[in-house]
């Protein structure tokens, strides 16, 4: 599996945590760790558009397609499985994970 797949899931992952918690339950009880899960959550997004962005540009297109689907994949499994007390951590660590790896895939 290529860095640039697991980097999509990644970021794709945490990005759909962040949107699936919208009732304050689900979201981190302090006003800067809400903050912050808000920020790395919307941010994981946008990177996840510029990596397929820069895959399809800069890879064969076969691997844009895959992680388009892997991603959809995975975003399946985790909606499935409901929400979750835990996943504000999670997305946060899925998060800062996808968006180094981005870093250094941008930076080979």
């Amino acid at each position: 599996m290529s860095l640039y797949f697991i980097t999509a899931v990644l970021l794709s992952v945490a990005a759909v945590i962040e949107a699936r918690c919208a009732t304050s339950a689900l979201r981190p009880a302090a006003d800067a760790a809400d903050r912050g899960f808000r920020i790395l959550g919307r941010t994981a997004f946008a990177f996840w558009l510029v990596l397929l962005a820069w895959g399809a540009w800069k890879l064969h297109w076969t691997q844009p397609l895959a992680a388009l689907a892997g991603s959809l994949a995975a975003n399946a499994l985790v909606v499935g499985a409901g929400a979750r007390p835990f996943w504000p951590g999670i997305s946060m660590g899925l998060s800062l994970l996808g968006l180094l790896l981005t870093a250094h895939l941008f930076a080979r």
